[in-house]
């Protein structure tokens, strides 16, 4: 689903249509079997700009967001975080570009294509919002030191991001099986709710912190990449609006024209060259945090479930294109690629993109894979990294951001059927309401005391931002079911819903969107009257039980006609 997303990111135009692809003959079928691979050509330079821009762009995004919203202590993040997950980007490219090796000795073949593998952007606000950012808020609001709630929300992310990968693990033998079951429309819509809520509206905040740069690249970004509009010289859309904006800024700043930076708090990059600290990892203390872990499962699981679906799209496309990669090879990689991140200290996971076909067209073969894991991995461990955040400000790369949010939510509508549409507008809802909660809990945060009325409004928006990435794919798939007129699969998308409610899955009625069993709920708030977990649950289960009814009652009837 996101291979216009990648390919625009490095060509500033949009692939081909995977279905209107010549699969009856990939090029060089005819190649003899000693044929040497051509693992290096010179598409591999724009390639490499677009995956590595793309990872870059994550990394940044993580650390900014993490410190400007929760003011999580940069040099920690930076010492303890980043090298973890650029370790994740190592392992997979490097075992996606042995496979592209392996796959050409197998079949003789001299223009084999390596599958992309990045950091997944969707579950990096994920992670930031709903892991990381609130069990570092958490734990300082229970009178931790700054510095020891950083590090329990470190841990906590390493915990939720091993599971994650474990959970992929599971996933890679029964891959197929869970995209039949699963409606794409519930999928992808869950995704479109992330990618329009967060992905693309969040960054656009740090544009405007200094217009001056971020919509100069903003603009860059959609002429190039959306409107498709060539760059002289064909420089990549990505990386133009990425060296224009940052040009501009720091002229602007040497000139004084922007005022004091808003986007970075002050530190010192060079104090965190060669990071060591998050070698903590292999002193294994963080193995405790997994009792404070399971509460965030319910947000985890399901983007690891996301990318599982989109390893299987992208193994297709590349299939496509004529590269035939086995399917559980690759979750099974993707799956590696994260629980290795997590072990190392690392909160995002790692997955394949779907741009292999665009890669394929303009002549990349392994060496982008190759240059992309030694890019990141030496920005990562050497804490080079720290360098370029300094250096490149934030409004000037995060563009590349909304345009991916744009791309997603497009295509998402795109790679669904027409008449579930409606099923994929629904699945935004939950987050639009997360998207709330996280500005409205700031100005709680600050001593705002809402009235009766309003606090009411506010807990309704909690019940459905809690969990919202499962709320939106039960209510995807049970309208999906509902628009194919499948009332009895409704029921069960329903009665999966009262299961997930009474035990906290999803509308949990706590700020803290904890779980709980449903004997032991605990006190709600005042607010929670006539709507606790159980009332809830028995809503579900009495719509579940009409849809039952309903369907018998269509099948016994010897003709029907559509209302």
């Amino acid at each position: 689903m996101l291979a216009r997303v990648r390919e625009c990111l490095v060509r500033g135009r949009l692939p081909p249509d995977p279905e209107a692809a010549d699969h009856t003959m990939p090029p060089d079928s005819n190649s003899p079997p000693t044929a040497r691979y051509r693992w290096s050509m010179p598409g591999d330079i724009n390639a490499f700009f677009g995956l590595s821009l793309d990872n870059l762009a994550d990394l940044t995004l993580t650390v900014s967001l993490l410190a400007t919203v929760f003011g999580f202590p940069i040099e920690f993040a930076l010492a303890h975080l980043v090298p973890g997950t650029a370790i994740g980007v190592i392992v997979g490219d490097l075992i996606f570009t042995w496979m592209a090796f392996r796959l050409a000795a197998r079949t003789g073949r001299t223009d084999i294509t390596a599958m992309p593998l990045g950091l997944d952007t969707p579950s990096t606000f994920g992670m930031v919002f709903f892991v990381v950012g609130p069990a570092f808020a958490e734990a300082v609001g229970n009178g931790l030191a700054q510095t020891e709630a950083a590090r329990q929300a470190w841990q906590i992310g390493m915990c939720s991001i091993v599971a994650s990968g474990v959970f992929k693990l599971c996933c890679a033998p029964f891959a197929a099986f869970i995209r039949r079951v699963v409606p794409r429309a519930a999928l992808l819509g869950s995704l479109a709710a992330i990618a329009l809520a967060l992905i693309s509206f969040l960054p656009f905040l740090e544009v405007l912190t200094r217009p001056l740069v971020g919509l100069v690249s903003l603009g860059i970004v959609l002429a190039t990449l959306t409107a498709r509009i060539p760059l002289p010289g064909r420089i990549p859309g990505a990386l133009a609006a990425l060296l224009i904006g940052g040009g501009i800024g720091l002229l602007a700043d040497a000139a004084g024209w922007l005022g004091p930076a808003v986007a970075h708090d002050t530190f010192d990059a060079t104090a965190v060259l060669w990071p060591t600290g998050w070698l903590e990892v292999f002193q294994f203390t963080w193995v405790e945090a997994w009792p404070l872990t399971i509460k965030y499962l319910p947000i985890v699981i399901p983007f690891a479930l996301g990318t599982v679906i989109g390893g299987i799209d992208c193994t297709e496309s590349a299939a496509a294109a004529g590269d035939e990669f086995p399917t559980g090879s690759i979750i099974a990689v993707e799956g590696l690629a994260t629980v290795v991140a997590g072990l190392c200290g690392g909160v995002i996971q790692s997955t394949p993109y779907i741009g292999h076909p665009a890669y394929k067209a303009m002549g990349g073969r392994a060496a982008y894979t190759l240059a992309t894991a030694i890019f990141i991995g030496l920005a990562g461990l050497t804490g080079s990294f720290a360098v370029l955040y300094e250096l490149i400000p934030g409004p000037a790369i995060l563009p590349i951001l909304i345009f991916i949010g744009l791309e997603i939510s497009a295509q998402s509508f795109h790679a669904t059927p027409q008449r579930h549409y409606p099923a994929v507008a629904f699945a935004c809802v939950p987050a639009l309401a997360a998207l709330v909660v996280i500005q409205t809990d700031k100005l709680l945060a600050a001593g705002a005391q809402p009235a009766a009325g309003l606090a009411n409004e506010l807990f309704s928006l909690r019940l459905l931002a809690s969990g919202f990435i499962l709320t939106s794919l039960l209510w995807a798939g049970l309208l999906a079911a509902l628009i194919d007129r499948r009332l009895s699969v409704a029921a069960g998308w329903c009665a999966a819903a009262a299961a997930l409610a009474v035990f906290g899955l999803i509308h949990s009625p706590f700020t803290d969107g904890r779980l709980f069993w449903p004997w032991a709920i605990g006190d709600l708030p005042a607010e929670a009257a006539g709507r606790s977990p159980l009332d809830l649950a028995a809503a579900y289960l009495l719509l579940a039980v009409c849809f039952l009814a309903w369907s018998v009652w269509l099948a016994r009837r010897p003709t029907h006609s559509r209302p």
